[in-house]
């Protein structure tokens, strides 16, 4: 941590004394100035600060989850916001740039189950199983009825008692082997029970793309056992619907524009989008209760400040460059607005100067006062701007990387200088305990002067010079791998098989000839079909194996060797 006031310590009779050296006049000057600009500062953004992270942070918008309500409330406030303080539209209508997400694969409303003709809860009392395929049945069936044409009633107990010993079991996949030499001996659905009563490993997936069985696979809770199935061999009027349809959501990005007439554009960004209850099982909450994580540090704190920084900038004084700020949404589901945006450019994106992505800047810790700049690496022109001791206050701890688990990722991508600001995780991240009084509100402020510093010494310096950096790699590690690809993959596509957004340099997938763009489509046997398949097959391979990687490119399918 660099301060204004220097130290000199002496060592007498095993004491540490502490002498503190007198400024000069230029250091006191400094000081000065310093502590007049962020009074300044302070007192014309603190309360608009404050007014937004506690409206984007509010009950009333249920958390911000993309798609929702919320969100829209989020969109109007930051477009409103925009309009009043006279910051142009730049969005593809007005201030708005709108797109669909495909949120995967959902029951229809006519899917539903009933025994005796007593209707169950889909999920609460059964559930589909991700690759349950449809079907209609109105049948007699027994717990220990298995004939032919007739659906099944099979205890998923007896897997776990057989696999206890296996270190590679799968539930997922045992249940898919099951059930694939349940069809051939003529089974027409398989309705699974614990008679153990454990129905945490169980769910629906949406977003896996599996592929799916001829027949459906439900799993029924364990309340359902016990009312229906232990202990009774009576026969159960079953009727069954089950049918699947796309989910799609439209969605948007907020962008707004300072125009400078410059020949060169400085993005602003920051995500509005959050939990909501943690529809998204991206929640570490851990209980049962339905609780709203309103996400006042991811990122009303980020949000908050793209809209200070507006008004700020607004008032000319830097004009070398001009301004697009732009809110994003999906960020949480896998960078979805950002790299929507960059896909289909509102501005010229050869224009664009360098990205600026504030994500989580309202936890300032006042002891340590630690800010992380991320994304050093990504131009020369970096280390003396950002290492210039403004505010002196603040400790600055670097990472040179251009990508990591935020927007500034899709920009970096593009070959386009990019600074990530956060202040750091805490025990509240991703909690509903994530509220608006636990910012520290001067700490943004802090934050805040830090960005503007940045803007103010690159204004004049014209168009930086991007630089590549060694790359974080997100959705293509996990705790149960050996080995990793080195792929960014793209969580916006749709399709079957993983999508590769980005390859990085050094890693088995550069190595073997695997291209941005190429869709990975097969990993040695195993068939990828989306994310789940994807890690399933790293996590069978170690360090030094050799296997094939087949990739869709150019609608070609290719195979490549590859050594992890």
């Amino acid at each position: 941590m660099r301060n204004l006031f220097l130290g000199l310590f002496l060592l007498l009779n095993g004491t540490v004394l502490f002498a503190q050296v007198p400024l000069t006049k230029k250091q006191k000057k400094a000081l000065l100035l310093e502590q007049k600009d962020l009074a300044n500062l302070e007192s014309n953004l603190l309360t608009n600060y404050k007014y937004a992270v506690n409206y984007l942070a509010s009950d009333a918008l249920e958390g911000r989850r993309t798609g929702t309500a919320g969100a829209d409330s989020a969109v109007k406030f930051i477009a409103n916001y925009f309009e009043k303080n006279r910051i142009a539209p730049r969005g593809s209508n007005f201030y708005l740039q709108k797109f669909i997400i495909n949120e995967g694969i959902v029951p229809t409303a006519n899917t539903n189950c009933s025994f005796n003709n007593a209707n169950l809860q889909i999920y609460t009392d059964w559930l589909p199983l991700t690759n349950s395929g449809q079907a209609n049945i109105n049948t007699l069936g027994t717990l220990t009825m298995k004939e032919y044409g007739m659906p099944w009633f099979y205890d998923v107990n007896e897997l776990f008692i057989s696999n206890k010993n296996n270190p590679h079991f799968l539930i997922a996949d045992a249940i898919n082997t099951f059930a694939t030499n349940a069809i051939k001996l003529g089974c027409k659905g398989l309705l699974l029970y614990n008679s153990m009563g454990n129905d945490s490993a169980f769910n629906y997936n949406p977003k896996e793309k599996v592929e799916r069985l001829k027949i459906p696979v439900i799993y029924l809770k364990n309340n359902i056992y016990k009312d229906y199935i232990k202990n009774k061999n009576t026969p159960v009027a079953i009727k069954l619907v089950t049918n699947f349809e796309p989910k799609i959501k439209q969605v948007t990005n907020v962008i707004g524009f300072i125009n400078n007439n410059a020949a060169t554009t400085v993005v602003i960004g920051a995500h509005y989008d959050h939990l909501g209850h943690g529809e998204d099982k991206n929640s570490r909450y851990t209980g049962t209760d339905s609780l709203i994580h309103n996400g006042a540090d991811d990122n009303a704190s980020g949000t908050a400040g793209l809209l200070a920084l507006a008004t700020q900038l607004k008032n000319k004084e830097y004009i070398n460059n001009n301004y697009l700020f732009i809110a994003f949404s999906g960020e949480e589901l896998g960078l979805l607005g950002s790299k929507y945006f960059t896909d289909n450019p509102t501005i010229n994106l050869g224009q664009i100067n360098y990205m600026i992505n504030m994500d989580m800047i309202g936890r300032l810790n006042d002891s340590t006062k630690t800010l992380t700049i991320g994304g050093f690496g990504t131009s020369p022109a970096w280390p003396a701007i950002v290492n210039n001791n403004y505010p002196s206050t603040l400790n600055i701890k670097i990472d040179s990387s251009g990508t990591g688990p935020s927007d500034h990722t899709s920009f970096y991508r593009k070959d386009i200088p990019v600074l990530f600001f956060f202040t750091g995780l805490h025990s509240d991240y991703h909690m509903p305990s994530d509220d608006a009084d636990k910012i520290n509100y001067p700490g943004a402020i802090l934050v805040l002067s830090k960005v503007l510093n940045i803007i103010k010494n690159t204004d004049k310096l014209g168009k930086l010079t991007f630089t590549k950096t060694k790359e974080t790699q997100m959705g293509s590690t996990n705790t149960r791998f050996k080995i990793t690809l080195g792929i960014m993959p793209d969580y916006s596509f749709t399709g079957e098989g993983v999508k590769a957004d980005g390859v990085t340099d050094g890693k088995p997938a550069k190595a073997a000839g695997v291209l941005a763009g190429d869709i990975i489509t097969q990993i040695g046997a195993n068939k990828i079909t989306g994310m789940e398949t994807y890690m399933k097959a790293l996590s069978e391979l170690k360090k030094g194996d050799n296997t094939t990687i087949n990739v869709l490119r150019a609608n070609k399918q290719i195979v490549l060797n590859i050594k992890f």
